[in-house]
Order: C-alpha cells, then sequence, then structure tokens
C-alpha cells in the first residue's frame, strides 16, 4: 500500500511569466496595472534593458525612483537606506531588476515599505504580517531563485552573521523570467550563480522535508543546469543553455520556501559573511564534502540524482551515488570553480570559528539528512585546505 503523500504548502507568485522577450511582456504588463511611481531597485550591469524600461514608463507617465547601490550581498545598514529612500518618496510600487541581491532587498522593500516595522524584528519565520505595495521580480542571473521564494537574506553586521527572513509576504505579484536577460552575464558568475541554483536543487531533493511535488521541480532543475551550466559558461549567447539554467534556477527557487536547504548553505554562510567569498563560490567549494559527508544517510537520494546527471550504472546504489558526487565535483572544476580555501583570505586557524558560525544555522542544518555537529562541520571545512 502506498504511503500517504503529506501536506504541503507554497507561495507562488500570482502571474509568472517565463521566456525570451518577457521584459516587453512585463513592461506592457505593469503599465497596464495603472501604478505612477515606482522604485526601481536595479543591477547596474544591465544597462540596455535598464533604459529600455525606465523609457517605456517615462512614455507612460511613470515617475520611476532608480536605485542601483546593491552590488553585492546586502546588510541591514543598506537596507534601511533603500527604505528611507523609498519611504521619502512616497513610492506606489517596487521592481527588482538583477542578481539574488537586488531581489532581496526589493522584496523586503515591498513588505516593510511605511509598516514602522524594524526589519532585525523580522528575522526567521513568519514574522512579517502583510505587504501593501505591488511587487515585481526580474532576475538577471539564473542562480538564487529569489524571484519566486518566500525567502530574503540579509548580513547582520552587529554579529556578522547572514540572516533568512522567511514569510509569503515576500512572494512577488508578479515575476518575469527573461533568459535574454542573462546574456551578458560574465562566466565566473554564470559559475557561481549557477551553482548555487544547483545546489538548491540537490539539497531539496536530498533532504529530511523532501516532498513528491518538489521532487519533480527539483529532479528537472538538476537535470537542466548540469547539462547546460558549462556551455552557458562557456558561450553566454547560447539562448538554448542560457533558457535551461534559467529554467532549472527557478524551479531551484520553487524548492526554496515548501522544503529549503540544508547543510551545504549552512555552512556556505559564514564564508560569505565573514570572508566575502561569493555565495556560490561557497556553496560549489562545499557541495561534494557535504555531499559524501551525508551518503550514508541518503544513497538511493543520490543515486537518483547520479542517474539523472548521467550516470549509467554501478554494482551498487551506493557505486552510483558516489560517481554522481564525482560528476558533480567535475562539472566545479569545468565552470572554473576552485577546489579548495588556498589563496583566499583565510587559514585552517579559521576553521573553529567557522564551524562555530554554521551550527548556529540550525534553520537549514534541521533540513540535513545527516545530523552535523560543530565537530563535523569543522571536518568538512577541513577539506578545504587539502
Amino acid at each position: 500500500m502506498q504511503a500517504q503523500i503529506p501536506r504541503i504548502s507554497i507561495d507562488l507568485p500570482r502571474k509568472l511569466v517565463f521566456g525570451d522577450q518577457s521584459l516587453d511582456v512585463f513592461i506592457d504588463y505593469f503599465i497596464s496595472l495603472g501604478h505612477t511611481n515606482v522604485f526601481l531597485l536595479a543591477d547596474p550591469n544591465v544597462q540596455a534593458p535598464l533604459e529600455k524600461l525606465r523609457a517605456a514608463f517615462t512614455r507612460a507617465g511613470i515617475h520611476c525612483i532608480l536605485n542601483t547601490g546593491i552590488t553585492h550581498e546586502p546588510t541591514l545598514g543598506e537596507f534601511q537606506a533603500v527604505l528611507s529612500e523609498a519611504e521619502s518618496n512616497r513610492i506606489d510600487s517596487v521592481i527588482g531588476m538583477g542578481g539574488g541581491s537586488v531581489l532581496d532587498v526589493a522584496k523586503l522593500l515591498a513588505a516593510l515599505c511605511y509598516s514602522k516595522i524594524p526589519v532585525s524584528s523580522t528575522f526567521g519565520t513568519g514574522n512579517i504580517p502583510g505587504r501593501k505595495l505591488f511587487l515585481a521580480c526580474l532576475p538577471t542571473t539564473a542562480g538564487t531563485g529569489s524571484e519566486v521564494s518566500p525567502n530574503s537574506i540579509l548580513l547582520d553586521e552587529n554579529d556578522g552573521l547572514k540572516k533568512g527572513i522567511i514569510s509569503p509576504f515576500l512572494v512577488p505579484d508578479a515575476t518575469f523570467v527573461d533568459p535574454e536577460l542573462t546574456h551578458s552575464v560574465p562566466p565566473a558568475v554564470t559559475a557561481s550563480t549557477g551553482i548555487d541554483a544547483l545546489t538548491h536543487c540537490i539539497e531539496a531533493y536530498a533532504n529530511k522535508n523532501a516532498h513528491p511535488l518538489i521532487d519533480t521541480f527539483a529532479l528537472q532543475g538538476i537535470e537542466l543546469i548540469f547539462h547546460n551550466l558549462e556551455t552557458a559558461c562557456r558561450n553566454g549567447k547560447d539562448s538554448s543553455a542560457r533558457s535551461a539554467v534559467a529554467l532549472g534556477s527557478m524551479y531551484g527557487g520553487l524548492c526554496l520556501g515548501p522544503v529549503n536547504t540544508a547543510a551545504v548553505h549552512a555552512l556556505a554562510y559564514p564564508l560569505g559573511s565573514e570572508y566575502k567569498i561569493a555565495h556560490g563560490v561557497s556553496n560549489a567549494l562545499l557541495l561534494p564534502h557535504v555531499l559524501e559527508f551525508n551518503l550514508s544517510a541518503g544513497v538511493a537520494r543520490y543515486a537518483s540524482i547520479a542517474r539523472v546527471i548521467g550516470v549509467k550504472d554501478g554494482r551498487s546504489e551506493q557505486e552510483v551515488a558516489k560517481k554522481g558526487i564525482e560528476k558533480i565535483s567535475e562539472l566545479c572544476r569545468n565552470v572554473g570553480i576552485p577546489e579548495t580555501l588556498v589563496g583566499f583570505n583565510l587559514s585552517r586557524e579559521n576553521v573553529p570559528s567557522l564551524a562555530k558560525s554554521a551550527i548556529s544555522v540550525q534553520r537549514l542544518l534541521k533540513n540535513n539528512l545527516r545530523e552535523v555537529n560543530e565537530k563535523d562541520a569543522a571536518e568538512i571545512y577541513y577539506k578545504l585546505f587539502e
């Protein structure tokens, strides 16, 4: 008798559009809504699409306040500055057009604008009571999946830790995923964001809270990203590869709300917050080592992942799974991700503090297939210096 499928809750954008030239569709859609004073938080590196958007708004009589100041993983203070600018301009809507950092700030801005709620009080799950402003997101990288997730991440400067804010009110009203917006992303960023997206899918599939519905998104995302990321890095104008990675990234984002990530992300956070290593690079460094650590607790799941990425067979499920981990390591090498922390601004002496910080991220570690204690975390970090 088949086991009963557990209940699951997924919050989705009311309007979700995917495909080339979706920016044009978005422009017409937004103009039709009647908003007159929009706050546009954007990545400064997408000049041509940005100017196209602003010109269309000008012709339609829509006042646009542009902010291109979020150029890295955002801090609590940087968010507060954006919030003050938006409120002083009496905005009536928010658009985020950029990578995950831009989208995370745009989502939180739309939820907290005019609310008088301190952002520090929203850390955790379910601490945002509502949202009054219309919110649209247009990703310009294929990685975080923020455009469809209920999550935002900020670095709290007070204790040097990245902290998550999870709420259904962070899910955009409208998301337009246009793979053409990713064509100008350089290979290194394509690689790191792509591995981040791959990690979302892998950690959602091999997860204590794995669910058959999310498994579908996760496995499709793994297959799309794994088989197309190297091509997208090698030739950024390859529309087919870019579309596949963008779709895989979106699938990864759909996994984040109902299931979320686990130990790879938990251990990656201190590398980013304390040593400013790009989030995708941190994930890529840790991914094979965490998978090896978890293998004994999820052989069947990791074997399924291995088959999706092209492992044909083995003498046992464990051998198939191990071959899959090797192929994931090979992909990271092929797209130019470093394999060790040698050359970064830290050493083995920093490992105990890294492990202590990682263990504080229990909202993710509780999802991991195998329990991770501080000693385990330290041993994984030490492998990055070998």
